[in-house]
């Protein structure tokens, strides 16, 4: 990589921070974007620049791909990291930044579109002879479509947006009055959240686990960091996650892996991405889900077994440079858990909760990690994402990591306003956790009985 070089970060929070600092131990300048609301965030404070792209609401800033690529040209960057979130698995405004000159650091625009449509991307793990959860051969057309398609493969079903992520529209079905009503819902939320409501359906597979596999590539050289165990979810949405997937045997834990490598290699992937699988507890047996064409927001726990630095590695082969990692080089020791730190009260069923942050301290030291944005007197507005943070433990087992996560949970403080610190306390001592007896449906079952 030659220097000097330059990277607008078209994100904010927790991962504009993380990108802020990839970067500079890479020697990259960076040109941080912010909201009205962002001012005065640590992304801003701690980059070498920063250029205002609109208001406050999400829509004409952080989604505006105009003002994005005016902040880009003005400032003569080199490239764009688009981070989680917002745009980064946005096939046009990868193609726009493209179109500008400047490198996306990211797959190609006609990569993101292929796999980011769920569709056309079961459709191309199947040619790979990679299983797919049975369900519909493509979109489904309506209401009346999908309830033919339902008495075929039979209750209970997902039904699931063809475009996007990150939980959103995605309803489960039991029934066909659940079919008819949710139905109508779901397209709804995905065309509100990605622009596109189509939806396809899949049979739900209740006992099982989710697991995904992190890989990287320079779209002629493909490798697996493993996998993370993601079960633990709320809605759809990630609360803790681990590395490695204790559920797996290590003839499974290769197959899926060598899974997502295929996929990689069908489509010369370029750039940092995770294949997400569903594993059934009882057969044994694991389905593609997805593939996420980004940064995902528990990267740090692989990151922790494998000594690998995910974003400064995805960094290089955006500009250009081939892997740094051979397979054989990569070894996963050792067991990582990351817990999700939201400004959501648990207690009322997790409502969002801005305010000032007056006071953050946690024990650090070997095995500790804190991914953030917070500092003490910082405002946490109420336009995004109520992610405040990341804890990541690590130790030489599981049993000790999870002493280490108490330990720390423990010592944690973060006052002003209600977080889900406390969730994450009750979790780490709950037997079933500890014993790692768990499925995407444990917590939303085990929340009933908590707050």
């Amino acid at each position: 990589m030659t220097d000097p070089r330059s990277v607008l970060i078209a994100n904010r929070g927790e991962i504009a921070v993380r990108v802020n600092q990839a970067c500079r131990q890479l020697g990259i300048k960076t040109v941080q974007v912010y909201s009205d609301a962002d001012i005065d965030s640590l992304a801003v404070r701690m980059s070498d620049d920063a250029i205002r792209i609109g208001p406050a609401v999400s829509a004409k800033s952080y989604l505006n791909i105009d003002n994005i690529l005016a902040a880009a040209k003005s400032s003569g960057v080199d490239a764009i990291h688009p981070g989680y979130g917002f745009l980064a698995e946005n096939s046009e405004f990868a193609s726009a930044v493209e179109s500008s000159g400047i490198r996306f650091l990211g797959p190609s625009s006609q990569i993101i579109k292929r796999l980011g449509d769920k569709v056309s991307a079961r459709e191309l793990v199947s040619s790979l002879n990679v299983a797919t959860v049975p369900g519909s051969n493509g979109r489904v057309a309506d209401l009346n479509h999908a309830q033919v398609l339902a008495k075929d493969i039979g209750y209970p079903l997902m039904i699931k947006a063809s475009a996007g992520g990150g939980g959103r529209g995605i309803r489960p079905v039991y029934s066909e009055n659940d079919l008819s009503r949710y139905f109508p819902q779901a397209s709804a939320e995905a065309l509100t959240s990605f622009g596109d409501g189509g939806l396809y359906i899949e049979k739900y597979i209740a006992s099982a686990r989710h697991v995904e596999v992190q890989v990287l590539g320079d779209g002629e050289t493909y490798v697996h960091l493993f996998e993370r165990d993601c079960s633990l979810q709320r809605r759809r949405q990630k609360v803790w996650e681990e590395a490695p997937a204790i559920c797996l045997s290590d003839e499974t834990r290769q197959s899926m892996c060598d899974s997502a490598l295929k996929i990689c290699e069908a489509v010369r992937y370029c750039g940092a991405g995770t294949v997400e699988f569903l594993y059934d507890i009882r057969s044994g047996d694991y389905y593609f889900l997805e593939m996420n064409t980004r940064i995902q927001v528990e990267h740090p726990v692989t990151e922790m077994v494998t000594g690998v630095d995910i974003v400064k590695e995805m960094i290089r082969i955006g500009f250009g440079e081939k892997l740094s990692l051979s397979q054989n080089e990569l070894k996963m020791t050792g067991h990582a858990i990351e817990c999700r730190i939201n400004a959501e009260d648990p207690t009322k069923d997790f409502l969002p909760w801005p305010g000032t942050i007056s006071k953050i301290s946690f024990p650090e030291g070997a095995g500790v990690r804190f991914d953030s944005m917070l500092f003490e007197g910082y405002e946490v507005p109420p336009f995004y994402d109520s992610l405040l943070g990341k804890l990541i433990v690590y130790d030489q087992d599981r049993p000790r990591a999870i002493d280490k996560l108490k330990h720390v949970l423990d010592k944690f403080v973060i006052e002003g306003i209600p977080t889900t610190l406390r969730l994450h306390e009750k979790l780490v001592r709950d037997a079933n956790v500890v014993a790692g007896k768990v499925d995407i449906e444990f917590l939303e079952k085990w929340l009933l009985k908590q707050f």
